[in-house]
């Protein structure tokens, strides 16, 4: 499968809110919670937060969003993370994670982190990409990783 990553536009919205669907699907076996466009703006803007999306033949098939915080530690925050089920284990989330610490590294940041569910296989992932937990909120697993 070939496939491109490029950073989403606001056109790209429809096809991201469906794989968040996706991921809401195979995560927690239910899609009642879905993006709007007013909560997703700050990746459309002027910000520092981008989407990346990875496109097939005119088709989104997976996106990373990504958010600078610039606080008491300056991190980059992987918000969300979804390939679409059928294309799932071909390496697009890995390639989406290279363009995330790319990303990262362009801005001076080393610090990557995510939160996970400790049931959600997509942990193994990120654990072979390096991510480590460091601590936990509820069901949900913080993850960091440094970069060198």
């Amino acid at each position: 499968m070939t496939y491109t990553l490029r950073k989403a536009t606001l056109a790209d919205f429809p096809a991201i809110n469906a794989l968040f669907g996706e991921m809401m699907l195979s995560i927690y076996g239910k899609t009642d919670a879905a993006y709007t466009e007013s909560n997703m703006t700050h990746y459309f803007n002027d910000s520092e937060d981008w989407i990346c999306v990875a496109e097939s033949e005119g088709r989104i098939i997976g996106f990373l969003s990504m958010e600078v915080h610039r606080e008491e530690q300056t991190y980059i925050y992987f918000d969300d993370i979804s390939v679409t089920a059928n294309l799932r284990g071909q390496g697009i989330g890995n390639a989406l994670f290279d363009e995330g610490e790319k990303f990262a590294r362009s801005l001076g940041i080393s610090i990557l982190v995510l939160h996970v569910e400790q049931h959600n296989i997509a942990r193994h992932l990120y654990e072979r990409r390096g991510f480590t937990q460091h601590g936990a909120v509820g069901t949900r697993l913080r993850m960091v990783k440094h970069l060198t």
